[in-house]
C-alpha cells in the first residue's frame, strides 16, 4: 500500500498541494474584501514589488575556464539572518498583493466549497488474508486516515486504524505509506511531519489499534523508503538512513542501506543485509514472496539516483538457521527497469535490453547464480509502452495466475493482463482518454484497480478474469452536485521545433468559441520518465467553470512513449522539453483556443524548471506564470542534498559538455535587462527535501532586479507538497486562482 510520494510531488499541478505563507489559514478581513472590490491596475501591481535587491557583492564561480557571476548566491544560506529577513519581506509583499486582488472573497468561498466537497474516496489498497487496508479521504478532513475492513465479506465493518489528527492536532503529520504483515494482524505505517518526508515507521496491532514499536529514519525525501515483511511475520526488511554519529551531517540523507528488524528487539540489534559499497545516491525498493514450497525469497532493487538505471539482487531462503545469501541477478547493462517476485519460483522484470525501448517482460528462475539467463515472456509492443515507476510496484504486478501491467499509450494508460507464459487476456472496460493505477489482485482472483479521466472522477473497478466482467465499486469519488457532462476532452498534436509530434490534452466547456478569446491554462512536466496521465481535479473545476480551458502537454522527458521519449528530453537533450512545451502553446494559439494575452502556464518541481525556461525563452507567449517548488539555477542545484540524485537526469557541471548545456538553458542565468517578462508567482516550502527553496529565492530576486513582476510565497511548515493539510491546500488554491483570474481578466 505504498503511496509513491516522489511521483505525487513530481506530477503536474493538478496534484501538487502547497501550504499558505503562514502556518494558519489566512482570514479575509472586511478591509481586504473592500479592497478586492476595486481591481488594481498593472502599474499598481508593479509598484508593490520590492526594489532591486542586490545587497551583497556578487560571487564568481569558474567552470571549465568560464567565469559565472552569481549575484544572489548569498540567498542560498538559510541560516543567514539577512536571508530570513529578505524572505519575510517577500512574504509580506506577496500577501499585500494577493490579498488585495479582485474577488478574493468569492474565490475563497468557491475554493473552500470545491476542495471541502472532496468526496469520500479510497486509495493505496492492500489486500491480505481477507483484510482490505486503504487510505480514506473524507470531505473537510485535514489529513487522510488509514482504515481496514474484511474483504470480500462484510464480517468486519470498516474501522479506523490510524488517524493522523489524533496524533497531531495541528494537521502537520501525514501518512507516507503503509504495509500490512502477511496475515494482516500487524501494519507498518510510515509517518512524517510538516512536509519533510523524513518518516519513522510505527508498527500497529490491527485488532487493538495500538502501536507496538517504532523504527526511526526509514523514509526520506531524497531516496524514498521501502519495507517488506518476512513471510512468517516475525519481522521485516527495511531501508535505513544513517543514524546520529554514523555519518557526517552532509551525508545523513544519503547512503541508505537495507536491514532486517525482528519484532520486539531493539533497532540497535537489527541485522545488516545489503548496501555496503552502494553509491551515495542509492534508492531501494523491497519485495518478499514465498515460492510454491513456502520458502522465502527477497528482491531488492536499487536505483542509481533518479536516472532510471538499476541493479537487482535476490536473497535466497534461510537454511538450517543460517541467513540466506544475496545474489545479483541483474545490473545496469541488463536494463531491468521494473521487477517483481512471483510465487512460482521466478523473478519477473520489464527489460529494455536488445533495443526494446518500450519494454518487454522477461523472467529468470530463482536460485541461478549467473546473470543474463532469462526467458522472454512478452515482447515489445508497437502501440504501447510499459509504465515504469520505481516507487510504485502497482504498475507491474505478478499475481497467482497473471502478469498485470500498466501500459502507457502516450499519456492515457490502460491495464493489460497476461498469463504467466505471456498470452494476452481480455482486459477491463475503461473510460475514454483515461488512466489506470493501484492494481491490486484479490484472493478470489479478481483485480481491483482505479480508473480516472479528465472529466471522470477517480473510480475503483473490479475486473474478473474468468468472466471478463468489469464492475464499479463504492470506493471511488462521486460529485452529484457537479455537472461534468458540460465539459469535453480533445487530444491533439503540436509540432515541435525539430518536427516531433507532441500530444496536448484539452479540456473545456462544450460550445466554447474557438476565436482566440478564451482564457487558457497550460501545464506540463517533462522529466525523469514520468508520464503525465489524465486525472480529475477539483482545482481545475474552479478554472473550467469560469470558462478557462485547461491543457496538459505530454512533452518529451516523460515516459509517455518509452525510454527514447525520456532520453530525448534529459541530459544534453533537455532543450527539447522546452521547445515541445512552447510548440504546444503555439499550437493552442494558432488553432484559436486562446491568444498569448489570455494564456497562463503553471508547473511544479521539474515542471517549475519548465516554467523558468518559458519565462526566459518565450516571454512573449504568456500572460502570466505560476511556478511551484521549481528548479532555476542549474549550475548549483547539484550542491543541494537531493540535487545529487538529479545528476543522472540533468547532468553535472563537472562534465564540460553537460555544463555547457546546463548553462545555456538555466533560467536563473538567462534573465536579461530590457525584456518584458510575464508576471510570475513563485511558491515554495521551507521544509522541501527535494528542491532547495533557495532556488525560488534566487529566481525571484533576479527577476525583480530587472524590473519584472515576481512574487515569492514561502510556506514555513511545508515541503515539496506531499502531506499538506486541507486548510493550507485551500489557501494555496485561493492565491493561485486570484493570481490567474486577475491576469486573465476573469471576474
Amino acid at each position: 500500500m505504498r503511496i509513491p510520494a516522489r511521483l505525487i510531488a513530481a506530477s503536474s499541478l493538478t496534484l501538487i498541494a502547497l501550504a499558505a505563507c503562514t502556518s494558519k489559514p489566512h482570514a479575509t478581513t472586511q478591509s481586504q474584501q473592500a479592497a478586492s472590490a476595486t481591481q488594481p491596475s498593472t502599474n499598481q501591481l508593479a509598484t508593490t514589488q520590492p526594489a532591486r535587491v542586490i545587497t551583497r557583492p556578487p560571487a564568481v564561480n569558474t567552470y571549465h575556464g568560464v567565469p559565472v557571476v552569481d549575484t544572489y548566491q548569498w540567498l542560498e544560506n538559510w541560516e543567514d539572518p539577512a536571508v530570513k529577513s529578505w524572505s519575510e519581506a517577500q512574504n509580506a509583499k506577496t500577501r499585500e498583493v494577493l490579498d488585495n486582488l479582485p474577488n478574493v472573497a468569492s474565490i475563497r468561498e468557491r475554493a473552500t466549497q470545491l476542495l471541502g466537497m472532496q468526496s469520500v474516496s479510497y486509495y493505496g489498497f492492500h489486500n491480505t488474508n481477507g483484510r482490505l487496508f486503504a487510505m480514506k479521504r473524507e470531505p473537510g478532513a485535514q489529513q487522510d486516515k488509514l482504515v481496514w475492513r474484511s474483504w470480500p465479506t462484510d464480517a468486519i465493518a470498516e474501522r479506523v486504524l490510524v488517524d493522523p489528527l489524533s496524533i497531531d492536532s495541528s494537521g502537520g503529520t501525514t501518512i507516507d505509506w503503509s504495509i500490512p504483515s502477511p496475515d494482516g494482524s500487524l501494519l507498518a505505517v510510515c509517518m512524517s511531519k510538516d512536509g519533510s518526508e523524513m518518516g519513522d515507521v510505527t508498527i500497529y496491532d490491527v485488532a487493538s489499534g495500538q502501536p507496538r514499536e517504532v523504527i526511526p529514519r526509514v523514509n526520506g525525501g531524497t531516496a524514498g523508503g521501502s519495507l517488506a515483511w518476512a513471510t512468517d511475520g516475525s519481522g521485516f526488511f527495511y531501508t535505513r538512513y544513517p543514524r546520529a554519529g554514523e555519518m557526517p551531517e552532509a551525508d545523513m540523507n544519503f547512503y541508505v542501506q537495507v536491514y532486517f528488524h525482528e519484532l520486539g528487539k531493539p533497532t540497535s540489534e537489527d541485522r545488516f543485509e545489503l548496501g555496503k559499497g552502494a553509491p551515495r545516491i542509492a534508492e531501494w525498493m523491497l519485495d518478499v514472496k514465498p515460492d510454491a514450497r513456502g520458502q522465502q525469497w527477497v528482491l531488492a532493487s536499487m536505483q542509481y539516483g533518479d536516472g532510471g538505471e538499476f541493479d537487482h539482487f535476490v536473497r535466497s531462503p534461510d537454511q538450517e538457521g543460517s541467513p540466506g545469501t544475496w545474489t545479483q541477478v541483474a545490473n545496469i547493462q541488463s536494463k531491468w527497469v521494473q521487477a517483481a517476485l512471483g510465487d512460482d519460483g521466478y523473478v519477473y522484470a520489464v527489460s529494455r535490453a536488445n533495443g526494446a525501448e518500450r519494454g518487454q517482460v522477461v523472467r529468470r528462475k530463482l536460485g541461478l547464480s549467473a546473470m543474463g539467463d532469462t526467458q522472454l515472456i512478452i515482447p515489445e509492443f508497437k502501440d504501447a509502452t510499459f509504465e515504469i515507476d520505481f516507487f510504485d510496484p502497482a504498475v507491474f504486478v505478478i499475481s497467482k495466475d497473471h502478469i498485470l501491467a500498466t501500459m502507457q499509450t502516450g499519456g492515457p494508460s490502460e491495464l493489460r493482463i497476461f498469463t504467466k507464459d505471456g498470452k494476452a487476456v481480455k482486459g477491463p472496460e475503461l473510460f475514454p482518454v483515461s488512466a489506470v493505477a493501484g492494481t491490486t489482485p484479490l484472493e478470489d482472483g479478481r483485480i481491483l484497480f482505479s480508473n480516472v479521466g479528465f472529466t471522470q472522477p477517480l473510480t475503483w473497478k473490479l475486473f474478473d478474469t474468468r468472466t471478463g466482467q468489469t464492475t464499479v465499486t463504492s470506493f471511488g469519488q462521486s460529485y452529484p452536485n457537479l455537472d461534468l457532462s458540460q465539459y469535453e476532452v480533445r487530444r491533439e498534436f503540436a509540432t515541435s521545433k525539430d518536427g516531433t509530434k507532441v500530444p496536448v490534452n484539452i479540456v473545456m466547456k462544450r460550445g466554447t468559441k474557438l476565436d482566440g478569446s478564451a482564457p487558457l491554462m497550460l501545464t506540463g512536466y517533462g522529466g525523469y520518465g514520468v508520464s503525465e496521465s489524465p486525472r480529475f481535479s477539483l482545482r481545475n473545476i474552479q478554472l473550467l467553470e469560469k470558462g478557462v480551458i485547461y491543457a496538459l502537454a505530454n512533452i518529451r522527458g516523460g515516459g509517455e512513449y518509452g525510454e527514447a521519449w525520456h532520453r530525448q528530453g534529459n541530459l544534453l537533450n533537455k532543450q527539447n522539453v522546452f521547445d515541445d512545451f512552447a510548440a504546444c502553446a503555439q499550437h493552442l494559439i494558432n488553432n484559436k483556443y486562446t491568444s498569448s494575452n489570455r494564456l497562463a502556464i503553471q508547473g511544479g518541481s521539474n515542471g517549475g524548471l519548465l516554467m523558468g525556461s518559458q519565462i526566459v525563452q518565450h516571454p512573449e507567449l504568456y500572460k502570466c506564470v505560476v511556478s511551484h517548488v521549481g528548479i532555476y539555477d542549474m549550475l548549483r542545484v547539484e550542491l543541494s542534498p537531493n540535487g545529487a540524485f538529479n545528476i543522472t537526469e540533468f547532468g553535472t557541471v563537472t562534465n564540460p559538455d553537460q555544463f555547457k548545456a546546463l548553462y545555456a538553458y538555466s533560467p536563473y542565468h538567462n534573465v536579461r535587462e530590457n525584456i518584458k517578462y510575464p508576471p510570475v508567482l513563485f511558491l515554495t516550502g521551507a521544509n522541501d527535501p527535494r528542491v532547495d527553496p533557495m532556488q525560488s529565492r534566487k529566481m525571484t530576486a533576479k527577476l525583480q532586479e530587472v524590473g519584472a513582476t515576481a512574487l515569492l510565497r514561502t510556506s514555513g511548515n511545508t515541503g515539496h507538497g506531499a502531506g499538506t493539510p486541507l486548510s493550507a491546500q485551500i489557501e494555496q488554491q485561493v492565491d493561485v486562482m486570484a493570481w490567474l483570474f486577475y491576469h486573465l481578466n476573469i471576474n
